[in-house]
């Protein structure tokens, strides 16, 4: 699961610096700041007696991700915003979503291994 964390890290600062390069606003970089907090934990976690700690981290940091990127997106018309922001809004729930349903399936998947006695 550490390297999934890494590839949406880099996803998540590719989406930041396209929409940023894209269109010169610097709050488009915010994807990119929560890709780079994903890329350092998913790295931490690739250390055995950090993952548990970096694992459970990088889920929050998409949660927060994840909430803030969907209340941005729901509390202003789209009407009136521009598109590339609402795109761009729209791929960081995207992307934060399916890395939180991935994380909470691996949390679930080694529990049961671990209850198991299966690893």
């Amino acid at each position: 699961m550490a390297s999934t964390t890494i590839v949406f890290g880099v996803l998540l600062m590719f989406l930041g610096l396209g929409a940023y390069l894209a269109s010169s606003a610097p709050t488009a970089l915010i994807p990119a700041f929560f890709g780079i907090i994903l890329m350092v934990l998913g790295f931490l976690a690739r250390a055995e007696h950090l993952r548990k700690h970096a694992m459970h981290a990088a889920a929050a940091v998409a949660l927060i991700g994840f909430a803030g990127a969907l209340f941005s997106l729901l509390r202003t018309p789209i009407a009136l915003r521009p598109a590339l922001a609402v795109a761009s809004q729209a791929a960081m729930v995207i992307l934060t979503a399916v890395f939180l349903f991935l994380c909470i399936k691996s949390f679930r998947d080694a529990r049961r291994a671990r209850t198991t006695g299966v690893r």
